[in-house]
């Protein structure tokens, strides 16, 4: 029988993965560590890894692995060419996320542009209960329509975004970081366009040479005054330290569901006190809802049975 590995089952939440049970012995653990990867490895024809690194160190010792299925679209954490000197396939799931994605960059702008978490701490507080008027109207409270949303990474998630943020009624427009897409539809414009012009700047962009702290202290002086930049695109674009930086006295706000170093680290300028009522932050999530983790794991399963 085939042995199938799975190294860093927690990191897909709660989900059934009973299905890989028909393929062959199937062994799962929650979390590995890097001196865990050799031994649990040991013997597999079939390693599921979402995030745990199979370098050369630890390939060259697993004579009998065969395909590496990567539960994610990124595949930074396998050395590739080692890989396929070794003959050792890898397949990674791509736009399995592409919705979900999409619907959580929509609910931070929206939760932004209402300053929802402000409103409801208000209520929670019990602060309306000693109000005088049926209402407390405190800033926020921004309509979508018609505001300028600009799109910085035009892949297909970047593209669904420009959609429904035009169903609202925004006017869309797009970087692209690579240089390579050019969307009828939707205005083109160079990256210092973007910033300066733009209520709602979202990121949907890889992590690349080229994107490398594209957001930094320099150009985030371009950035509106009210507006919000949005980071669903990977950790290292926006730089963290100069943003942060910039909310102490900017008027603006910052959403991110990436860091540069996950999970977040103790101590983190994000969470400073001070640009707290500025600032949404999610640990990196919007890939992992229900139906977007059910396409994932199908995709996964059919990328076994494809081998």
């Amino acid at each position: 029988m085939m042995k199938i590995v799975l190294l860093d089952a927690n990191t897909l939440g709660d989900c059934d993965l009973s299905r890989f049970k028909a393929l062959g012995e199937f062994v799962s653990y929650g979390v590995t560590l890097p001196h865990q990867r050799i031994e649990r490895c040991a013997g597999a024809d079939v390693v599921l890894t979402n995030k745990v690194m199979l370098d050369e160190s630890v390939l060259s010792q697993l004579p009998d692995l065969k395909l590496i299925c990567i539960t994610a679209t990124g595949m930074n954490n396998v050395d590739l060419d080692f890989a396929k000197k070794k003959g050792i396939v890898v397949k990674n799931v791509a736009g399995y996320s592409t919705t979900a994605v999409a619907q959580h960059t929509l609910s931070i702008a929206l939760h932004l542009l209402a300053r929802l978490g402000y409103y409801d701490a208000y209520c929670k507080s019990g602060a309306w209960c000693e109000s005088d008027t049926f209402t407390h109207i405190n800033g926020g409270l921004r309509e979508l329509e018609n505001l300028q949303w600009g799109i910085i990474g035009f892949g297909s998630i970047g593209q669904r975004v420009g959609n429904l943020a035009q169903a609202f009624g925004a006017k869309v427009s797009y970087y692209s970081t690579s240089g390579k897409n050019t969307q009828s539809g939707f205005m083109r414009k160079e990256l210092d366009e973007i910033l300066s012009q733009s209520d709602i700047i979202s990121i949907h962009a890889p992590l690349n040479p080229q994107t490398h702290n594209l957001i930094n202290y320099k150009n985030l002086s371009l950035i509106k005054d009210r507006a919000i930049l949005i980071n669903v695109g990977r950790g290292g674009i926006v730089n963290e330290n100069d943003i942060a930086e910039f909310l102490k006295n900017k008027d603006m706000y910052f959403g991110t569901d990436v860091l540069e170093i996950e999970p977040m680290k103790p101590n983190h300028p994000f969470l400073d006190k001070k640009i707290a009522d500025k600032i949404l932050i999610t640990p990196h999530l919007a890939w992992a809802y229900d139906k977007a983790r059910e396409r994932l794991l199908e995709l996964t399963l059919e990328n076994i049975k494809n081998f």
